[in-house]
């Protein structure tokens, strides 16, 4: 089952991820956190918030 990304991220954080091609928390975990803050809109109150919802990140 794939969960999709948190509803309250930021408009240009969901805009980043779309462009990305970035749908679901599954897709968030091909990502480094470092990869996912060089999208334009991600910072680090999306890291935080994704991983409030229980996103984990790929490993460096």
């Amino acid at each position: 089952m794939t969960t999709e990304l948190p509803s309250n991220l930021s408009k240009p954080s969901q805009r980043a991820f779309a462009q990305a091609g970035i749908k679901t928390m599954d897709d968030i975990s091909k990502y480094t956190e470092n990869e996912l803050v060089t999208l334009h809109g991600v910072g680090p109150k999306t890291i935080r918030q994704l991983k409030e919802a229980g996103g984990s990140f790929k490993n460096t």
